[in-house]
């Protein structure tokens, strides 16, 4: 016998993709716009300023979830910004640790407020309870999986 449930659960994950997707075009844009970067040199910029005292590159493409390869050529553009600094390892000449500059620092404390500020923005119609039963709703879904 089908789960009468089954459709409406189904139009409710297509609802979340569609809203996920469409928040993240958005935020992709007023990057671009805004701050002439891109939401990948951002993901990077806010692991990198979560561990500040640096992480190896295989660290920080497992935080990403992405590839070495990708993280790689994101770390090279801000590394050529002088946003982020390579470090060899003393121990291992095959590892190198990568962390935020100052400017770095400076430049994704900056990014982080206008980012928080743009979320805020793109869901601004959710009241205080609203948000409430969403979170709830939400960490009742990661512990079914």
């Amino acid at each position: 016998m089908t789960d009468p449930l089954s459709k409406r659960r189904l139009k409710m994950w297509i609802r979340i993709l569609g809203v996920s997707r469409s928040a993240e075009s958005t935020l992709r844009e007023f990057l671009r716009v805004r701050h002439g970067t891109t939401l990948p040199r951002f993901d990077v910029m806010a692991a990198l300023y979560r561990r500040r005292d640096g992480v190896t590159m295989s660290e920080l493409s497992r935080m990403l979830l992405v590839s070495n390869g990708n993280a790689t050529t994101v770390v090279d553009r801000l590394e050529q910004t002088g946003l982020v600094r390579r470090t060899p390892s003393e121990s291992d000449r095959r590892t190198v640790f990568v962390a935020l500059t100052p400017e770095g620092i400076a430049q994704f404390e900056t990014l982080a407020a206008d980012h928080e500020a743009e979320v805020s923005r793109l869901f601004e119609r959710l009241s205080e309870a609203d948000l409430d039963t969403m979170t709830d709703i939400l960490k009742r879904m990661v512990a079914v999986g």
